[in-house]
């Protein structure tokens, strides 16, 4: 089989991205302060319309981020946008320390870095005529970017066959390889999914799902934008990834892209204002526009949704809301080793959902079938014993994983109601420390895990869907995020692992599959010279230097 230029590219950028003991992935190798990129991007010469916020969250249980019976629709308003936007991209909180202030968000990020960006095609309401809205977190506002003399909402209805809106998430990468170098193409993605993922639980709590429109391809997305029109500062790259159809629970998304006549009308219409340089200077990463280059998505036919049929498990109850949850996600900096552990049942919940399943947030998203399988090293968990354990998120995968794997692994179902098996019983403590770039975190926590991905074979005919697969990795990451907070406990992200040592622990020889992102949970420790400000605080000092 001939394999096409863009699939050698994948695999030359995953190879030489790879961190090993010995030598980790080109970057600078410092921290460049003087041009580290702005986390919040501005227009020049574009009206900002302020958002109202939610005045007092609806105490929801926490089963209501994934189920979409209990969450009645909303009417479309500014109203419902802000709220999908405040519980989704908005900040979440400020840090202060030593002088020094940064901001948090709903959303996580690789390094607290932001490289996601989101666009809003909104009907008109009360208070915005029907546009492109950049969405801004620092102020909570939408920003006007193109505004059509021709309404396209006809056109909308048609296609989709119900009311709704767009929302489009890009990404600058610069924000990344400002610290991550070369690398940052993986973390960008990553982020993609966990943005994804957050639009899908902050739109079910009001009644409306976020839908993929993983047809249209990205040149389509560059046109809608204006991407392929506007000046980009220097070395500042922004590129569309995604496209979601929002609509109201219940109604269903008729076309999976965007149809000709809706881009024809916005790629005629005038781009108001003009981004502002996020940092001085910017250091040139030539393999990563290589890369996104080569995983250029094009317009693909349609084809089924699937979702591997397994016995629904109900989740352990929290006591906390599901705004609650969203609102205080955090990710953990260090773990108390004495209480980070866990219950059987909490444990099986947050994996369980990771399952994807119809008409269950968000993987009700239709990205495709699964193809991340975590493998998870259990440290402390009441009622399984220690060792290296599988979840398959689409239990066919298990003859395939096991022909891959290590023929003394034990493959021992440990649950009838849960895909989870145990392949090596022992302690991994150091083990998931040390190939998680020798990072004490892996080690100290309840479990730890490797999301292992179905490489090889869909990226030899699909090789855009390289950052596909760390979209999925970036949504079982944020539903990992919500579960922990929802059980007592924190996660963390860990982008910078030992791919192949990960490898060699499971028995991968090539890549058929190949590890994407660790992730850790346990019973985080506070550091108590760091205080909290509200999220928005700032605002009040922005008004008040007005006056």
């Amino acid at each position: 089989m001939a394999l096409s230029k863009s699939y050698e590219q994948v695999l030359h950028y995953h190879e030489t991205t790879k961190h090993f003991p010995h030598r980790a992935a080109k970057s600078l190798g410092y921290m460049d302060w003087a041009n580290q990129p702005n986390p919040f991007r501005f227009f020049k010469d574009s009206p900002v319309v302020r958002l109202p916020f939610i005045k007092k969250d609806i105490p929801k249980p926490h089963q209501n981020l994934f189920h979409r019976e209990g969450n009645d629709p909303q009417p479309y308003s500014l109203k419902l946008v802000a709220a999908i936007a405040e519980l989704s991209l908005a900040l979440s909180a400020w840090k202060k320390v030593s002088g020094s202030k940064w901001s948090l968000r709903i959303n996580p990020s690789s390094g607290n870095l932001h490289p996601t960006e989101s666009y809003w095609l909104l009907p008109e309401t009360e208070s915005m005529p029907e546009g492109i809205y950049h969405y801004d977190p620092f102020s909570h506002g939408m920003v006007s970017r193109i505004q059509y003399d021709t309404s396209i909402q006809a056109l909308v209805k048609e296609a989709y066959g119900s009311d709704g809106f767009f929302v489009l998430l890009s990404s600058i990468f610069i924000r990344e390889s400002w610290k991550y170098g070369e690398r940052a193409y993986r973390y960008c993605n990553h982020d993609v999914g966990h943005a994804l993922a957050a639009l899908s639980f902050a739109a079910n709590l009001q009644g409306w799902q976020a839908t993929c429109l993983n047809e249209t391809d990205d040149q389509s997305l560059h046109k809608m934008l204006g991407l392929d029109r506007i000046q980009q500062p220097k070395g500042e790259v922004e590129a569309a990834d995604v496209i979601c159809w929002l609509h109201p629970n219940g109604s269903q998304c008729l076309s999976k892209t965007v149809p000709e006549t809706i881009i024809n009308v916005l790629a005629q219409s005038e781009i108001i204002g003009v981004p502002e340089p996020l940092a001085k200077e910017t250091h040139p990463w030539p393999i990563i526009e290589e890369i996104d280059e080569a995983c250029e998505k094009p317009k693909t036919a349609p084809s089924p949704i699937f979702y591997p049929q397994f016995e629904s498990l109900p989740l352990p109850e929290s006591s906390l809301s599901a705004p609650f949850i969203i609102r205080q996600r955090r990710s953990g900096v260090s773990f108390n080793p004495n209480q980070s552990k866990l219950s059987k049942s909490h444990f099986l919940g947050m994996l369980n959902a990771t399952f994807p399943r119809k008409d269950l947030a968000p993987f009700d998203l239709e990205l495709g079938p699964p193809q991340i399988h975590p493998f998870i090293f259990v440290h402390q968990v009441t009622g399984l014993e220690p060792g290296l354990y599988a979840y398959l998120r689409n239990p066919a995968v298990q003859p395939e994983l096991k022909q891959e794997t290590k023929v003394e692994f034990q493959w021992k179902r440990v649950d009838p109601q849960a895909p989870l098996y145990l392949l090596a019983p022992g302690d991994f403590r150091e083990t998931a420390a040390e190939l998680s770039c020798k990072q004490d975190i892996a080690g100290e926590s309840a479990f730890s895990l490797g999301m292992i991905a179905s490489f090889k074979h869909q990226l030899q005919k699909h090789p855009y869907r390289y950052k596909h697969l760390f979209w999925e990795c970036g949504i079982i990451g944020q539903v990992l995020y919500l579960q922990a907070e929802a059980y007592g406990q924190r996660a963390t992200g860990i982008g910078c692992f030992f791919d192949d040592v990960m490898h060699e622990v499971c028995g991968f020889k090539d890549n058929r599959f190949q590890a994407l992102y660790h992730f850790t949970i346990g019973a985080p420790t506070e550091d108590t010279r760091i205080s909290t400000l509200k999220p928005y605080f700032h605002l009040a000092e922005l008004n008040d230097s007005v006056k």
